[in-house]
């Protein structure tokens, strides 16, 4: 049986656990005690040699990053459908979700990782308003892209809007506010049965 090694609080193995109750797969889910640091050291490094969830073992294969890791589960279990047959919308899936963590996911842990897990008094804030401006940057583009659109691409639900989930749910803590599309669009996402089933607990 596929293996998925994670952390319920890690935004990036939540992408995984999203993917997998959208298209019904059984997967063994191992949960990495990450407090203990058990990550960084064996046996998970030989896993995974950058310490990070998550980390999948299917037959023997290993695969860490979580995009390619979605994009792995797409090619194996095809249905039901994340992304379009048509080979443009396929590309413009590849784009949004190469996009979400350049201009997104990246920018967003910068400032949510401190809130959630370290002390207010080594918070580096000015990094922390950088990344908020630059998300905000990012979601107006987005704004303009979601008009009249209930998803990014091909109106529907595809891996595109599954990327951006995790970071969504914490855009409170990004201290912005988000564009009326944008909000829109989060709200319909984040009301997802694999959303709801899927919230961190802190």
């Amino acid at each position: 049986m596929l293996k998925v090694y994670h952390h319920p609080l890690s935004t990036y193995a939540r992408r995984v656990r999203i993917a997998l109750l959208e298209k019904n797969i059984e997967a063994e889910l191992v949960v990495v005690d990450m407090p203990s640091r058990a990550h960084r050291q064996e046996p998970y490094l030989s896993l995974n040699p950058y310490g990070r969830v998550p980390t999948i073992m299917d037959d023997g294969f290993v695969l860490y990053e979580s995009t390619a890791i979605l994009e792995y589960l797409e090619a194996k279990f095809p249905m039901p459908a994340l992304v379009p047959a048509d080979i443009q919308q396929r590309a413009l899936v590849a784009m949004h979700m190469k996009l979400c963590d350049v201009q997104m996911s990246r920018l967003a842990v910068v400032i949510t990782f401190p809130k959630r897990f370290l002390p207010e008094a080594s918070w580096r804030r000015e990094e922390m308003a950088k990344s908020a401006s630059d998300i905000e940057k990012h979601l107006s583009i987005l704004n303009r892209q979601l008009a009249g659109k209930a998803y990014l691409v091909d109106e529907r639900y595809t891996l595109a809007d599954l990327c951006y989930v995790p970071f969504l749910h914490f855009s409170p803590l990004l201290d912005i506010e988000l564009p009326c599309n944008v909000k829109a669009w989060s709200d319909r996402l984040l009301a997802r049965p694999s959303s709801v089933a899927t919230v961190p607990t802190h």
